[in-house]
Parts: C-alpha cells; structure tokens; sequence
C-alpha cells in the first residue's frame, strides 16, 4: 500500500504526467476583458466552435477575433480573413479578407503568403487555381485555427 502511495505520489511530480487544465471560461474573459490578444483569440475561438461552456455565436467570435486580430495576433487575422472571405459573423467582404491575409502573409505566414498567390509556386510556371485554394481554406481556416488557440496554455 505504502509503495502505490509512493509511486503515485513520485508520478504526480512528474510536469509530463500530469494534464493540462484548460483555464475557465471566466479566467479566459477577464482576461480577454483586459486587452490581452491571445485570451480574446481564445474567447474567439469559444464561441466559433461552441465550447467551455460558450454556445455558438459568429458574431461574437467576430468580434472577438477582431480585438486580437488588430493587436496583431496572426492566428485571429487569418481566422478574420476567413471569416471575412465566408461571411461568417461579419458581412462578406473580399477586399477585408484579402487585407487580413495581407497582414497575416507580412508576418511570413505560409498559408496566407499562398492563399494570396505570394508563394514560390506563384511566381513559377506552376499553374494553380489560387481562388480554389482560398475558398477552401476559407472553409477550413475558422475551425483548425480555432481548435489550434484553444489547445495553447
């Protein structure tokens, strides 16, 4: 009995073993609430997908999103951009989108540098149906990034 104790006990203080506990809910508002850009990313992502308690709600994840996307936080820029491209939470607007993957692709993100046709295979002979390509990541970008934010600490 005293040696489970012990193996338990040793275990527990292994940083490894132990689960990562999700902040709440209110601790991510409060947060988000004070201005800082990942929370408000995070808060974002909660009500794109409808999880911690959050229910489904584009335009607040719209809004959300936006708060951390304009301090610069290149995962909600391209969740806005995509937003932005689908209508989701904010009216349709190509020209947005494009500004969004703007900021996003000056950051050096390869996605948005390809959804923009700013790649390599862009400026080879490569021939590639970009608009293809962002409409489909335009379909993908909100939840993978949103799934993304919220598996960060």
């Amino acid at each position: 009995m005293s040696k489970l104790f012990i193996l338990a006990f040793l275990l527990s203080l292994c940083p490894g073993v132990q689960a990562q506990q999700q902040p709440s809910q209110d601790d991510v508002r409060q947060s988000a609430m004070q201005g800082n850009a990942e929370a408000q990313a995070k808060l974002g992502a909660m009500y794109l997908l409808g999880r911690n308690g959050v229910e489904t709600d584009e335009q607040k994840a719209a809004e959300w999103m936006l708060k951390s996307a304009n301090q610069g936080f290149i995962e909600a820029e391209v969740i806005m951009a995509a937003l932005y491209d689908r209508g989701m939470g904010v009216k349709n607007d190509v020209k947005i989108a494009t500004a969004w993957y703007e900021k996003a692709a000056a950051q050096g993100h390869g996605p948005s540098l390809a959804i923009l046709g700013k790649n390599a295979a862009a400026k080879g002979a490569v021939a590639f149906n970009y608009q293809a390509m962002r409409l489909s990541a335009s379909k993908q970008i909100p939840t993978e990034y949103a799934n993304k934010i919220l598996l960060t600490k």
